[in-house]
């Protein structure tokens, strides 16, 4: 049957078709013969998986299982405890449709606690034809203690760095993948929706930055299909696919999955390239692109809540924060009251934790809690407003979390971050804060994954950070070809002592800082 996914399906260029063909990232439909009656064979076009397969929100019984189709078919997905495949279960999901643009996933549940399970992903469309399998591994959650690799980082293509055929791709995710980790944290800004890509950008120095392109990337992203396109261009990216098929992850989104710096309500200014200027019908068209692409639950409106909960074990209970969908305006972030969290999550935040039997709490919070993130000159985009002074703004919200983390006796809170492009460990502490009713913590930044690379941003004084270690661009705006600029960070716990231990890292994986730290009781 013909495909009713045309060639534009990618929002690839024939040079990226060609280029992602020739790595062996994306084969042509092959054709199946079969024969019922001894006459002439009927010849099938096979369905296609086209851009991998993923893992997400895994649980002590199984995990989301994610995949995309060229054609109308069914996704199949079979588990088993070892590579051959013996023994495997089979699990049947929905048919996949233009409606979802040939996106879907399916929860694989029913599986041992703590176990590597091998995945095998077909396809099978209405004639019978079934694609070429792709397979992939995921770890379930345990239920005793066990040791847990958890990595983090963000910011992906951002500034006009794709990915690049001369350094071999995104090589940040091989390095990433060779460390074997259980979880992957990827804390916003996996698409940069306002940012066009094209095929070569000169350096300040001379040196020139090669992209492969497609359609999608051609411009910012305005109709559902450039936004969808953004993340099919990411998964033109050998290592990106790679590391999907092998690692489970926990998304979350920020700003450029959208726009730079979004808010509900806000409008784009004239002369950014935008016919469309409202930042909420593009988030509405974000929305909707997030959760057919990534490996998350679907949800059918911005209100359906993205934030979440995963549980990974007694050691370990993660807090996926969403910071984008009900923040306030930005401005300058002053006053008696803001909105970061919106007071549904901020009650959900504090009752989890107060009630986590976990040892470890991470909290994942898409925007840094000190750092003062700018939105021009007088704006602010985060909690922080530069206002070394008592809790304002946004700043309130954040307060009443640590007040309520003090006031409940919640132990072992550590707070993990991206959004400002290189990697850092802030201490906050009371005896350095304008108020001291919240007990000290760490927080840690890392990225980007594969963007231009900024900072040192200015610490916000209100709740005591302390700078104790930053890794940032001598020059702003530094490209990937210089990788010691772009990082991820590490999480290990150790399964019998429940020391954990942060490491913050390069492209290479080279450790740039370590900190252990000893869980209290």
């Amino acid at each position: 049957m013909a495909s009713l996914f045309p060639a534009r399906e990618f929002g690839l260029s024939r040079r990226t078709l060609l280029r992602a063909s020739a790595a062996g990232l994306l084969t042509a439909p092959a054709l199946a013969a079969c024969s019922t009656n001894g006459g002439p064979a009927l010849v099938r076009e096979r369905p296609r998986l086209t851009h991998g397969v993923a893992v997400g929100d895994p649980r002590t019984d199984g995990a989301l299982i994610w995949a995309r189709a060229d054609r109308p078919a069914t996704l199949i997905v079979e588990t088993a405890a070892t590579e051959s495949f013996r023994d495997a279960r089979r699990f049947e999901g929905a048919l996949l449709t233009p409606a979802t643009d040939g996106t879907g996933r399916i929860r694989v549940n029913g599986l041992p606690a703590g176990q590597q399970v091998h995945y095998r992903v077909t396809l099978e469309a209405e004639d019978g034809a079934t694609s070429e399998p792709v397979t992939g591994v995921f770890r379930t959650a345990p239920v005793a203690p066990a040791d847990i690799t958890l990595l983090w980082s963000g910011d992906v293509a951002g500034q006009g760095y794709g990915s690049n055929p001369d350094l071999g791709g995104m090589k940040i995710f091989s390095a990433m993948a060779a460390r074997d980790p259980h979880l992957f944290l990827h804390s916003g800004d996996a698409i940069y929706a306002d940012g066009p890509l094209a095929e070569s950008v000169t350096l300040p120095d001379g040196r020139i930055w090669r992209n492969t392109v497609s359609e999608a990337k051609s411009a910012v992203a305005q109709t559902l299909d450039q936004f969808r396109g953004n993340y099919a261009y990411n998964l033109t990216d050998a290592n990106y696919l790679r590391f999907n098929a092998a690692v489970a992850q926990l998304v979350q989104w920020d700003d450029h999955e959208t726009v730079n710096n979004w808010y509900p309500g806000g409008q784009i200014a004239e002369g950014k390239g935008y016919t469309e200027r409202s930042m909420d019908t593009l988030a509405t068209r974000s929305w909707q692109a997030f959760h057919e692409w990534m490996p998350v639950e679907p949800k059918e409106a911005a209100d359906g809540r993205l934030y979440r909960k995963i549980s990974y074990g007694p050691l370990l209970d993660v807090f996926v924060l969403d910071m984008r969908t009900y923040k306030d305006a930005n401005g300058a972030n002053r006053g008696p009251a803001g909105t970061i969290f919106g007071a549904a999550q901020t009650r959900w935040l504090i009752e989890g934790l107060r009630d986590s039997r976990a040892t470890w709490k991470i909290i994942a919070n898409d925007l840094p809690l000190g750092l003062a993130v700018k939105d021009g000159s007088t704006a602010f985009e985060g909690p922080a407003n530069g206002d070394p002074g008592a809790p304002s703004g946004r700043e309130t919200e954040i307060a009443a979390v640590l007040r309520a983390i003090k006031s409940d006796r919640v132990r072992n809170v550590v707070w993990l971050t991206a959004d400002v492009h290189y990697t850092a460990a802030h201490h906050y502490s009371p005896a350095r804060a304008a108020v001291g009713d919240f007990d000290e913590f760490w927080e840690f930044v890392s990225g980007p994954l594969n963007a231009g690379a900024f900072g040192p941003n200015e610490l916000d004084g209100t709740f005591g950070p302390e700078a104790v270690f930053v890794h940032a661009p001598p020059v702003q705006n530094t490209s990937p070809l210089d990788g010691a600029y772009q990082h991820f960070g590490e999480v290990t716990i150790d399964g019998r002592s429940s020391e954990l231990t942060v490491n913050l890292c390069d492209a290479t994986g080279n450790v740039l800082f370590t900190r252990r730290l000893d869980p209290a009781h």
